[in-house]
């Protein structure tokens, strides 16, 4: 019976209409073949080895039987070569022997066979490299690949700084000189970048606070004023003039020397009664006192002498005694006083926790900025000539500084802000990016004159520091 659709007949009897379906063409199915045992050389490992062009070993089927020139094994190790089944003719050709001594050609001892490994690089003809940490014989030819490189811990982070013998950080309390040896903290401190090194110009001065013009303008006048003085007296005989300014010269230098003497005093005092500031509600750019505790930053740092650790600030100062014969601490030391011969006073970024708010502030006073600190130091030893030899770690500060410990009187201060320490801060506050910080003000800030107790003006630059002796106070654990 014709149709115009056309049908087929399938396989089991039915008819279909359509077309028959053309055959396809099967892809080809890969076969795996069992490889044998390459043991970690390439040259045995048949399609890899012919993509590196190394060449092939002629035999490529697998051998059972007995190893042929394997050396001998001893112990519980020739029993257990005796059942592990087929093995390759040159396995012992592959492995890689780990020697610690003189090794003879006519073969190894138990203790040798027992740092044999399978494992471990390959050189340039993918040939198994051995090692050796002695002398060899035999023909036994030692490969060095040159200088070995530093290994990486095993958390396998990367980490700045020297590494030790094992690959991890070198921890040391200061930076180490190309003879392994400990460089002072001096050294450490000035190399630092994030450590700023304060001079004797951050220190309270009334010769330098008060304004030179109108210290030359009053050294004239009086001069001027003597001069006169002089002159009436021998001209007509009167010394009302000279009389009075003698004693408007008295009146002043008493001032200044009142200044000289209590200036310090008046400034902490100023401090102390300037009032606290929330962090909080202060605004961006608002000069600010904080008063909190202190928690050190990325570079703690030591005192210099009691070697206190996880400072944000250290002073060691040491002063010398000038009698009339002895020698001057520094050029400008005059007789009968005390003079400063050395002093050292780091200070560190810093973390200070306000008491008011509980907010957490960065204080900037690392990397060189400008601070001016009122840190009260307490007197750690004074010598004399008599029990210079009673304290060998002061002649040890001494030494490690190369400074003279002959027959001088000499007092040594040390003062320092530990981790824990009660401060005032004053700065401007910065908001940036959610980060609180307290920086150096553009602006010198002027105390202003105290008329009540006869002081002068003077000016706070950069940020104060204030702290009382901590070797007097209980530190709060953080």
């Amino acid at each position: 019976m014709g149709s115009r659709f056309p049908s087929h007949q399938l396989s089991n009897g039915l008819y279909v209409s359509g077309r028959p379906e053309q055959p396809k063409e099967k892809t080809p199915t890969m076969s795996s073949v069992a490889m044998p045992y390459t043991g970690g050389d390439i040259k045995k490992s048949g399609e890899l080895g012919k993509m590196f062009d190394i060449p092939m070993d002629g035999s490529k089927s697998r051998k059972s039987g007995p190893i042929n020139n394997a050396p001998s094994r001893t112990g519980s190790f020739a029993g257990a070569a005796s059942h592990s089944g087929p093995i390759m003719q040159n396995a012992a050709a592959r492995s890689v022997y780990i020697t610690s001594g003189n090794v003879s050609a006519g073969g190894m001892s138990a203790s040798a066979s027992m740092k044999k490994t399978n494992s471990g690089p390959l050189n340039k003809h993918g040939e198994p490299v051995k090692k050796s940490s002695g002398p060899q014989s035999g023909g036994v030819t030692r490969q060095n690949s040159g200088p070995i490189p530093p290994v990486l811990p095993t958390t396998g982070l990367i980490t700045s700084g020297p590494l030790n013998s094992s690959g991890a950080p070198r921890k040391v309390s200061g930076p180490l000189d190309s003879t392994g040896s400990m460089k002072s903290h001096t050294s450490f401190a000035a190399q630092n970048p994030a450590v700023t090194t304060l001079s004797l110009d951050d220190e309270f001065s009334f010769k330098r606070n008060f304004p030179k013009p109108i210290l030359w303008s009053v050294i004239l006048i009086f001069v001027m004023g003597f001069i006169a003085g002089g002159f009436i007296l021998g001209a007509v005989r009167n010394a009302i003039l000279l009389i009075v300014v003698v004693v408007l010269f008295a009146a002043v230098a008493a001032l200044f020397t009142w200044n000289s003497c209590f200036g310090r005093k008046a400034i902490v005092g100023f401090i102390s009664r300037y009032p606290d500031a929330e962090l909080r509600t202060a605004k961006n750019g608002q000069f600010v006192k904080v008063s909190g505790v202190v928690t050190c930053g990325n570079v703690p740092l030591e005192s210099s002498f009691h070697k206190v650790p996880r400072c944000v600030y250290t002073s060691t100062s040491l002063y010398e005694y000038r009698g009339w014969d002895s020698k001057a601490a520094n050029p400008k030391h005059r007789r009968f006083t005390w003079g400063l011969r050395s002093a050292e006073r780091h200070v560190v970024d810093f973390y200070i926790s306000d008491f008011q708010s509980g907010l957490r502030a960065l204080v900037k006073t690392g990397y060189g900025a400008r601070v001016t600190p009122y840190v009260d130091d307490s007197i750690v030893i004074d010598v004399n000539p008599a029990n210079k030899d009673m304290s060998p770690d002061f002649l040890r500060w001494l030494g490690e500084r190369k400074l003279s410990s002959d027959d001088r009187i000499m007092q040594l201060k040390e003062g320092y802000i530990k981790e824990g320490s009660t401060v005032s801060v004053m700065g401007v506050v910065q908001r940036n990016d959610n980060v609180l910080m307290i920086v150096p003000p553009p602006e010198p800030l002027t105390t202003g004159c105290q008329w009540a107790k006869c002081i002068f003006p003077a000016s706070l630059e950069g940020i104060v520091l204030r702290c009382e002796d901590t070797s007097k106070i209980d530190v709060i654990p953080v």
